[in-house]
């Protein structure tokens, strides 16, 4: 039996989390406009402006190229640099800080980035 490796552990947890992602959706009693779409939440973030721990946090819809398709066309910033986002199929939302740590919204991407920094500066990401 081959030896248990990283790649495979994390292959095997997201396996379940769909799986029980899935059941989920399935459920009886899941309303329609809860679950519609495959579980897509419809509605577009909203704009923020606000210092969260002493560093200013912004968001904002965007039309820029770059990685927006991967943002829905969301753009985040942590103290005017930008960081890059990527909503999911369930509208949970990632970072390129947090990657691993989905949160509902990217307000609550910026702030967990701010968390992960520890105050250390946000680098700019190099585009593709």
């Amino acid at each position: 039996m081959p030896e248990l490796s990283r790649r495979r552990a994390l292959t095997a947890a997201a396996a379940l989390a769909t799986a029980a992602g899935v059941q989920t959706l399935t459920t009886p009693g899941a309303s329609a406009a809860g679950a519609s779409a495959a579980g897509h939440d419809h509605h577009a973030p909203t704009s923020f402006d606000e210092v969260y721990k002493g560093r200013r946090i912004q968001g904002r819809p965007s039309s820029e190229g770059g990685h927006q398709h991967h943002g829905a066309g969301y753009a985040v910033f942590v103290d005017g640099v930008e960081l890059h986002v990527m909503s999911n199929a369930d509208g949970s939302w990632i970072s390129v800080v947090s990657h691993y740590d989905p949160v509902p919204t990217p307000r609550a991407a910026a702030r967990a980035a701010v968390d992960e920094l520890q105050g250390a500066a946000l680098l700019p990401f190099p585009a593709n």
